[in-house]
């Protein structure tokens, strides 16, 4: 299996962090993607990257989040794109990138300026996409939609809208569904639209240390908890878990080119 989007270098595995990673190999991780957020924690995710090259394959981006009241956020995103043109290490995508209008529709105008201008710097590298969409389907598909044609890929990362909404982005690029641990919980409803898209179009993330699937749900989510979103695909697609493990990994190794 391989977590498509994990934070693993976050303060919460100070502690812990070696361990982690060797309860993953054992839970039959691969490898794990790690998504950047911005300058504030990206030299840990480099560090961590260099210590375990194979395994922990970062990415380069610009939260929306960060965007958010931040005068500085033109340099955040001219450092991605300096990143990009001289990289001190692979990058295996640009992310994680996005809209997120749950806190405030605020910036909007400046967090769909900063979406675009990473969206064009993956079509430039030939980069795959991490994006985060929240509380913002609808001005995501208005976005997407100016890329139909244009050889976009990547994972919509936390997806969490209709089948209908999946259905109208894959019309805009070669995009695949990142399920994570809210797959697990009781009444968020991603159950039954999971079940409707093709185990092709799904990848498996966990988003650790944030919403670790049932039963740890509330607790430190982590890389080997992947396993039990595989299971819960499993079961609502009525196939054995090493089939849906199987399938993920192609559908991840494809996407980010491993």
């Amino acid at each position: 299996m391989i977590d498509t989007h994990s934070h693993i270098y976050a303060e919460e595995f100070d502690a812990d962090r070696a361990e982690t990673i060797a309860r993953a190999r054992d839970a039959g991780l691969r490898c794990m993607l790690l998504p950047d957020i911005d300058s504030e924690s990206r030299g840990r995710m480099l560090e961590l990257a260099a210590a375990e090259p194979d395994y922990c394959l970062p990415m380069v981006g610009l939260h929306p989040t960060s965007v958010n009241d931040n005068p500085t956020w033109r340099d955040e995103l001219d450092m991605v794109e300096k990143l990009l043109s001289r990289p001190p290490t692979r990058f295996y995508g640009v992310g994680e990138i996005g809209l997120d209008l749950y806190w405030s529709q605020d910036f909007y105008k400046q967090q769909r300026e900063t979406l675009h201008a990473q969206l064009e710097l993956a079509l430039q590298y030939g980069l795959p996409v991490a994006i985060h969409t929240r509380s913002a389907y609808v001005e995501m598909l208005d976005a997407l939609a100016t890329y139909a044609g244009r050889g976009m890929r990547g994972v919509m990362h936390a997806y969490a809208d209709s089948v209908d909404t999946a259905r109208k982005i894959l019309k805009f690029g070669d995009f695949v569904f990142g399920i994570g641990g809210v797959v697990t919980f009781k009444n968020s409803g991603l159950d039954k639209v999971v079940a409707e898209l093709p185990t092709e179009l799904l990848v498996l993330e966990t988003d650790s240390p944030y919403l670790a699937p049932v039963p740890h749900r509330g607790k430190r989510n982590e890389p080997q908890n992947v396993a039990l979103v595989c299971g819960k695909i499993a079961e609502l697609h009525r196939k054995s878990v090493e089939e849906v493990a199987i399938v993920t990994t192609a559908t991840a190794s494809r996407i980010f080119n491993l």
